[in-house]
């Protein structure tokens, strides 16, 4: 994996990998495809710093009548430039992305164009906001998200970094949800309250995990580092760790049959 430890402070290409052949693969496109030469220029190529390049590209895609996208653009850069660990999980979110997709062949197509890798920054903006006490902000934020994106994260909700959401629509993570560095998911899982609880109420996905399409996990629940939870399966208990659960209720099927399930994202159960 690529060092994501980068400070946004630093401008040389050659201290940014990431940020480089992002830059690089824009240029190669923006030839081969004059069409999108403006708005490649406008969106990577007019910036020096991936940071400003997201806070723009965030801002355009989020901004709306009530806030425009100037105005957002300069909440999304106070996020982006004023945590340095923001910006170095938005790069271990890209190398996620180009290493376990096998559709994503650069680093430019997930960041022009992925919701799920573009819903999890804007959740980082908002959760920033939420942590220096704007929450009214944050909740907007939220809203707009899920609007643009169809991904629903509460601002306050803890994600690490590494995370891939593949496809991403209908994904919904609660308030108290604990998301640990290096996890997978796909589409339409559901990180969510029982409904009969409140304060600590929803799940702790820990490091590794791979969570299936369509897979929902209630309550203040663990899923274990490394293991799987199947397409479609409801979570009602605790996952140990290394291991795979399926059905409604999920229960333990087997081993997990893989080391690291969310980096090969395997998602067979095999005898």
């Amino acid at each position: 994996m690529p060092d994501t430890s980068f400070s946004p402070r630093q401008a040389q290409p050659d201290l940014d990998p990431i940020w480089s052949s992002l830059r690089q693969d824009a240029e190669k496109t923006a030839r081969d495809e004059p069409a999108l030469a403006s708005f490649l220029h406008a969106t990577v190529l007019a910036h020096d710093t991936l940071e400003h390049a997201l806070a723009f590209h965030l801002s355009q895609k989020l901004g709306s009548e009530a806030i425009s996208a100037l105005s957002l653009r300069q909440t999304v850069d106070g996020a982006v430039h004023g945590d340095d660990t923001v910006g170095a999980a938005v790069r271990a979110d890209l190398s996620a992305v180009f290493e376990r997709d096998p559709a994503c062949n650069s680093y430019l197509e997930p960041f022009l164009y992925f919701k799920g890798f573009q819903a999890i920054q804007a959740y980082r903006v908002a959760h920033w906001l939420w942590g220096h006490g704007r929450q009214a902000l944050a909740f907007y934020l939220q809203s707009r998200i899920s609007e643009v994106y169809g991904v629903d994260i509460h601002p306050a909700a803890l994600i690490g970094r590494g995370i891939m959401i593949d496809h991403a629509t209908s994904v919904v993570v609660g308030e108290t949800a604990v998301i640990e560095d290096e996890v997978s998911m796909l589409h339409n899982v559901t990180l969510g309250g029982t409904g009969k609880e409140t304060g600590d109420r929803h799940p702790k996905i820990r490091r590794g995990a791979l969570l299936g399409a369509s897979a929902t996990v209630l309550g203040n629940i663990e899923v274990g580092e490394c293991s799987r939870v199947g397409a479609g399966s409801v979570v009602l208990s605790d996952v140990p760790a290394h291991c795979t659960v399926a059905g409604v209720p999920a229960k333990v099927v087997r081993g997990s049959n893989c080391e690291q399930p969310a980096l090969s994202m395997d998602h067979r159960f095999v005898e």
